[in-house]
């Protein structure tokens, strides 16, 4: 179930809640929303929306930078694609470093009532498991044995 979960191929949301440093304009939401382009290519869109009031999480340690003169904020991002550093490269491009990233849900899953260092255990029902979702992958192609080619005569 985990690798269908995370297998880009099914691309289920992933929607995190970010701590940025600095005041989110309306044009950088805006930016976030239309996709930015990254070293590795352009980004898909993306859902974006500010948290206010910011989140009541867990204290994280070690706590993070806090500055008096920089404010914070809180967006929460959806994204559904799943690059490396995917969201802190995207609110980088746009000018507002991450300061604290949470995974708050995948799909439907999301970490809601769910106290730190506690787990809940999921009933999937076998039909959302076979549904077009979660359907197993169409059968590998046959494997070809690994041949070296030949060599070249100088």
């Amino acid at each position: 179930m985990q690798a269908r979960i995370t297998d880009p191929r099914r691309a289920l949301a992933k929607t995190y809640w970010v701590e940025v440093e600095g005041e989110p304009s309306d044009g950088a939401i805006d930016e976030l929303a239309r996709g930015v382009v990254l070293r590795d290519g352009p980004t898909r869109r993306a859902e974006v929306r500010r948290l206010d009031p910011p989140p009541a999480l867990w204290p994280r340690d070690p706590p993070i930078r806090v500055r008096r003169a920089i404010p914070t904020a809180w967006l929460a991002l959806t994204i559904h694609e799943g690059r490396n550093r995917q969201v802190r490269r995207m609110t980088a491009a746009v000018g507002l470093p991450t300061l604290r990233l949470v995974r708050w849900s995948v799909g439907d899953w999301t970490l809601d009532a769910l106290a730190p260092g506690t787990w809940r255990e999921e009933a999937v029902a076998r039909s959302v498991l076979s549904s077009g979702a979660f359907s197993k992958p169409s059968s590998p192609a046959p494997r070809v044995p690994n041949r070296k080619a030949p060599r070249r005569s100088r």
